[in-house]
């Protein structure tokens, strides 16, 4: 049905009887009324009512219309309840994103708040790409770098992401330990190909000769399994390294290295009792997290 309006308006004659009492439950003119019903009665090619002194009749089309019409209110109504229980409760979809790289450090923190709230749906989703939280994309992001400014977005200070340069047993026994950073130009490094905002890899093209990174990936998680594999020496985030045995921490964690990570809702959801109720566990869980 193209016009939902003038369903509801015959609904409402159908279901009172007459114009007035339609108008005044709609909460329009009565001349708005009769104007829906003959659109409608137009369109369809068929009457719906039979008019008399008392007011309106619906035919037996208008029987059909009526029983169509109200169950549509009725779903509606549902829906309605629906939808505002789930703003007071954590029920449906949870829906968070980040960088893939911050997936250990978030996977057991949003599992166990799954594991809270049983009727909850958890939604992770990963990858370069910002998602639109303006179009409902997801309710929570994290980001790093600099503050994000979209407009309409609420953006708190979540943490800095501890981050220092590792390599694998199998480079060390292979090329040895660097002896500070005056011999790092005898040692091979892994790092991103394209130049990045991030503050570890800037540091390193201005550290490092360039010809000494001699294995280039374009994201975090390429990264990580070649410093693993034993292709160089390169920058992990302290949490995420300290997973692997194989690993040797060649320079502890600076602060230069660290970029800020923030907490990132659309105003509309922001206040709503999902997520807040995960953004209170979620800073709980972090505060005294070695990350």
């Amino acid at each position: 049905m193209e016009n939902w309006d003038e369903v509801r308006t015959a609904f409402q004659v159908a279901r009172l009887g007459t114009v007035s009492g339609a108008a005044e439950v709609l909460g329009v003119h009565h001349a708005t009324v009769i104007r829906h019903i003959d659109a409608l009665e137009q369109r369809l090619g068929v009457k719906l009512f039979q008019r008399h002194a008392r007011g309106y009749t619906a035919t037996e089309a208008g029987q059909d219309l009526l029983q169509v019409a109200k169950a549509t209110d009725d779903q509606f109504t549902q829906l309605s309840g629906r939808l505002k229980g789930r703003g007071s409760s954590v029920t449906g979809d949870l829906v968070v994103t980040s960088l893939a790289t911050f997936s250990p450090l978030l996977a057991p923190i949003l599992a166990e708040f799954q594991a809270e709230h049983p009727e909850l749906i958890v939604r992770y989703l990963t990858g370069d790409r910002l998602f639109r939280l303006e179009y409902g994309e997801a309710h929570v992001a994290i980001r790093a770098g600099t503050a994000p400014d979209q407009p309409d977005n609420v953006v708190q200070p979540f943490m800095r992401q501890k981050i220092g340069l590792y390599a694998a047993h199998s480079y060390i026994r292979r090329k040895g330990r660097p002896q500070g950073e005056e011999t790092f130009a005898d040692h091979n490094f892994v790092g991103h190909d394209a130049e990045t905002r991030a503050p570890f890899n800037m540091w390193l093209r201005d550290n490092v000769p360039l010809e000494n990174i001699v294995y280039r990936t374009i994201d975090n998680r390429s990264m990580e399994d070649a410093i693993v594999a034993g292709a160089g020496i390169g920058f992990l985030p302290h949490s995420l390294a300290s997973r692997y045995s194989n690993l040797v921490q060649v320079e502890p964690p600076r602060p230069e290295w660290a970029a800020p990570l923030w907490l990132v809702t659309h105003v509309d959801l922001h206040r709503t009792a999902k997520v807040q109720s995960f953004l209170t566990f979620l800073k709980a869980a972090v505060k005294d997290m070695d990350a």
